[in-house]
Formats: structure tokens, C-alpha cells, sequence
């Protein structure tokens, strides 16, 4: 059974910081792109930063330079470093698993509000 479990959301003013984890059971965790994805109230899921298995990255225009993904590929957990966290940065974040056979998995989400 695949599983994957997020930590790490909060409240932090603006300015401030967070540190998200995802831990993966179930898939084959080195061969998977990784990623996470945030929604905001009334919007649209949508990519934060992803990366490879390979180690390449990719990350949305308006976080980059501010947040950066890593996997612990021993551990089977990938992490999202949140820097200089702005109001619109709020939403419900949620681990992605995108598995060389196709299949893609999501966890439940963990809630970041960054109040101004």
C-alpha cells in the first residue's frame, strides 16, 4: 500500500520559514520524481517544485530563489525548504509521487498560513 505522509505545515508570519517533509512507503522511492503542489482557497492545485531522480529540479516562477526541494532517497522522505514566506504562499501542501511505471500518488496535505 502506498502511503505518503506530510509534516511540517504551520503559521509563520511573512518573512519567516518552514521546513516540509513527506515519508513515502510503497513505491520504489529512488525511481520516482518527487514533487510537491499547494491549493490555495478557491484556486487550483497547483506545482511548487518537483524534482527527479536524477536530481534535477524544477520549480515555480514565484518560488524560486526562496524555497528549495531534497530527497533522502536512504530514508525514502523528500523536503521542502520554505524561505522568506510571503501571504500568498498560504494553502494546503500535498506530496506528490510520480513512479517509472506511471502511476502517480498523492498524499493528504498539510496546511502552511503565513499571516502578513
Amino acid at each position: 500500500q502506498v502511503q505518503l505522509v506530510e509534516s511540517g505545515g504551520g503559521l509563520v508570519q511573512a518573512g519567516g520559514s518552514l521546513r516540509l517533509s513527506c515519508a513515502a512507503a510503497g513505491i520504489v522511492f529512488s525511481s520516482s520524481t518527487m514533487g510537491w503542489y499547494r491549493q490555495a482557497p478557491g484556486k487550483q492545485r497547483e506545482l511548487v517544485a518537483t524534482l527527479n531522480p536524477g536530481g534535477r529540479t524544477n520549480y515555480a516562477d514565484s518560488v524560486k530563489g526562496r524555497f528549495t526541494v531534497s530527497r533522502d532517497n536512504a530514508k525514502n522522505m523528500v523536503h521542502l525548504q520554505m524561505n522568506t514566506l510571503k501571504p500568498e504562499d498560504t494553502g494546503v501542501y500535498y506530496c506528490n509521487a510520480a513512479t517509472f511505471l506511471g502511476a502517480d500518488y498523492w498524499g493528504q496535505g498539510t496546511q502552511v498560513t503565513v499571516s502578513s
